[in-house]
């Protein structure tokens, strides 16, 4: 008390006494309709493959791979992500398996389409390094550079074939310019107007990605600073995000999410497009790892990133916790 009355006169804290009081203001809300399965799905396997680097994800088998939509489609999940995995004879200078009819993508995406029809969104990896016995998102030129319009070509077959199996979403993930308006014009050359595009504009050449290559088998050596983005630029981002929009983008994305949360709000104050975020591997794999020693609450600290990551401004994310996440809240209902 002093001569001027009560002091503080302002007192925020009020708002925070209970936990209903907290939940009654909360700014930003999680729903499991934010949330995106990323799956691995892996040829020639009769069970699930664990990755070490990734503690609980798995390389699908094609059943497995069934039982793991479903179970997202009952926990309210919006959509999935599918990568495909070949047999490594499979892999090739150009990729082939990727837009094989047969090839273990258009198969997954099948049987995914089969299993739960609309009720997840079913989105694919639209990229070559899958199935490339180099490892890049592309096709190679005879000085071993990743060739640009070589590779536009690739991806209009990727996308084709992916369109014939059902798919509603593509994501090009390879980083080429020109990617999205080549990808519109070969789905909507063979009357595939529906399947809307995800692109991957901002993709940064980012240290996150580690565990993913084990996820996918990846054959890469060397790095794809050529054609992901230098993780010092912002404007670039803008200026890709501005390109993707002109090419037909039906929805935009930033990945990795967590260091790049500038980035996210930057790209979600400038369109009017929905904008997701794609929590990659190594943000995954630090959170179970510290988790695992003990040095942080597990769930905490997961609904604190993902938070962080729609209050950024990211109306989806793509996370390997998604239908963990989303069974959670709904037990908080």
């Amino acid at each position: 008390m002093n001569g001027y009355g009560s002091f503080p006169g302002t007192r925020p804290r009020r708002l925070r006494t209970t936990p209903a009081m907290r939940r009654m203001v909360a700014e930003t809300r999680l729903h499991a309709a934010d949330l995106i399965l990323p799956a691995f799905v892996r040829e020639g396997v009769d069970a699930p493959v664990p990755i070490s680097a990734m503690p609980g994800v798995v390389q699908h088998t094609r059943d497995t791979l069934r039982k793991a939509a479903v179970e997202a489609v009952e926990a309210g999940v919006s959509g999935i992500m599918l990568f495909g995995v070949p047999e490594d004879a499979k892999k090739d200078a150009a990729g082939t398996a990727g837009t094989d009819p047969e090839g273990i993508l258009q198969v997954a995406i099948r049987d995914v389409r089969a299993e739960v029809g609309d009720d997840l969104v079913i989105m694919s990896d639209l990229c070559l390094d899958e199935y490339t016995d180099h490892g890049h998102c592309g096709v190679l030129d005879a000085q071993g550079r990743v060739d640009n319009d070589a590779t536009l070509e690739r991806y209009a077959e990727m996308a084709q074939v992916q369109a014939d199996a059902g798919v509603h979403v593509v994501g090009p993930s390879g980083m080429m310019d020109g990617q999205v308006g080549v990808i519109r014009d070969a789905l909507d050359t063979i009357g595939k107007e529906d399947v809307s595009i995800l692109a991957y504009t901002a993709k940064y050449s980012s240290a996150f990605y580690g565990p993913f290559r084990e996820a996918v088998g990846s054959s890469l050596t060397g790095d794809r600073k050529t054609y992901q983005q230098d993780p010092a630029n912002v404007r670039e981002s803008l200026r890709e995000l501005a390109l993707d929009l002109e090419e037909g983008a039906d929805m935009v994305m930033v990945k990795p999410a967590g260091p790049y949360l500038d980035i996210l709000a930057k790209v979600a104050e400038s369109v009017d497009v929905p904008v997701a975020a794609y929590q990659i591997s190594g943000e995954y794999a630090m959170v179970e790892a510290a988790a695992e020693k003990g040095w942080i609450d597990r769930d905490k600290a997961i609904f604190e990133t993902l938070t962080g990551i729609r209050r950024a401004g990211a109306q989806m994310i793509l996370t390997y916790w998604a239908t963990e996440v989303a069974q959670k809240l709904a037990r908080q209902i």
